[in-house]
């Protein structure tokens, strides 16, 4: 067994090309242990080789949620379609055009080949399987049900990057269109207002207000625009790191989100969709509720219903309903809480906490369009006011000047 682990950890994957019996340019990956084992191989089969080189197990981009989740549904159609785990794994790892992704998977393949568990094969790699996910994975293992378990899996985590997607393309808008109108009012308070300013100087006579503060302001920011510019980003890495490390901060943070107009209350529902499309699939796994609501919290994405959660799990353990600890919170809305105690009722909770799942996903969905239809005309309205504010304070002295004259 040592002397396979060993060769199995040695093995790399190779590209080749090389011409068959007729001639013909044929190309193909092998996964082989050196150049002259694939070499050896080819020969067997009757190709003349032509070019070798293996393949980089290292660089490419950095593996995303996405790129998991793809790996999961690919996993899970091919082990449907009575494809072997092994071979799955070979497959996907040909397919994928990231070579990082391409070396993890060999990296689980090798594990799992060697007598590792899947599950335990996942856990090696935090940084991409999260407990989540082991926790399901090792669930499909225990009750032979793998297969329907990846294909569960993968539908949650399209669910939980569809809501991401949709709520970062509402903010990507704003954001945007922010950042070039900050670009905007930095070029006319360094370039634009000063210029004013010396033709102003010739007018040997006073100047409104408006005009007075525009130019006060510009000359605070040619003045101050670097040490203005330390603050800020000194302060933003500070503050980064203060929410990583204090659960503090991180609570008083989302718990303002929370609270914020229209913002607070689409992050609300984001929230409470993954919170209940988390636990649903969990429970539907056989997972036990307890051990499930270890997973939920985190999952959640809030550090507000993370510790409402750790609440929840407390209370489940010592025999209360999981209905009557969820309204102990305060913090999930009536529909939720009764849709559970009909689900507690009729034994089937993992569906009706799809079903509040999937009511709380096409809300969001319709919060985002509305969001987007109605930030447009706010964001210019706020823009026109702005920079046509500083426009007319600049012309202001102009349109005295034609008066007297």
């Amino acid at each position: 067994m040592a002397t396979t682990a060993a060769r199995n950890e040695r093995e790399v994957i190779f590209e080749w090309e090389g011409k068959d019996k007729n001639g013909k340019l044929v190309r193909g990956e092998m996964r082989a242990g050196g150049e002259a084992a694939v070499t050896a191989s080819l020969r067997r089969q009757g190709i003349l080789l032509v070019k070798l080189k293996r393949r980089r197990a290292s660089g490419g981009k950095t593996i995303t949620e996405k790129d998991v989740a793809l790996f999961t549904r690919q996993l899970g159609t091919m082990m449907k379609a009575g494809v072997p785990l092994l071979q799955s794994f070979d497959i996907v790892g040909r397919g994928a055009t990231n070579p990082r992704l391409t070396k993890l998977l060999n990296d689980i393949r090798t594990d799992v080949e060697t007598g590792t568990s899947l599950s335990s094969a996942f856990r090696k790699h935090p940084q991409y399987f999260n407990a989540l996910y082991c926790n399901l994975i090792e669930a499909g293992e225990a009750g032979g049900i793998l297969e329907a378990l990846l294909d569960r899996l993968a539908l949650y985590q399209e669910k939980t990057l569809a809501i991401k997607s949709k709520i970062k393309s509402a903010l990507m808008y704003p954001a945007a269109v922010m950042v070039v109108a900050f670009l905007v009012l930095v070029v006319i308070m360094v370039k634009v207002i000063p210029a004013f300013k010396e033709v102003f100087t010739s007018f040997g006579s006073d100047l409104p207000m408006p005009t007075l503060v525009v130019i006060a302001m510009s000359e605070f920011f040619v003045d101050w625009w670097a040490p203005l510019l330390l603050i800020v980003a000194g302060g933003g890495y500070m503050f980064g790191q203060a929410w990583r490390r204090s659960p503090k901060i991180q609570m008083a943070m989302d718990r303002l989100l929370l609270r914020l107009p229209i913002f607070g209350t689409l992050v609300d529902k984001s929230v409470i969709a993954r919170w209940t499309r988390t636990l649903s699939t969990l429970f539907a796994a056989g997972v036990p509720l307890v051990e499930a609501l270890d997973s939920v919290g985190g999952a959640a994405g809030s550090a507000v219903y993370a510790e409402a959660t750790q609440k929840i799990q407390r209370d489940v353990a010592t025999g209360t309903a999981l209905t009557s600890a969820m309204q102990a919170t305060g913090q999930f809305p009536t529909m939720v809480v009764q849709m559970a105690a009909i689900g507690e009722e009729s034994g089937s909770l993992d569906h009706m906490l799809a079903k509040c799942a999937e009511f709380y996903e096409d809300e969001v969905d319709d919060m985002v369009k509305g969001l987007s239809s109605l930030l447009e005309p706010l964001i210019i309205v706020v823009l026109g006011i702005l920079i046509g504010g500083i426009v007319v304070a600049m012309y202001l002295p102009i349109f005295k000047l034609g008066q007297v004259v």
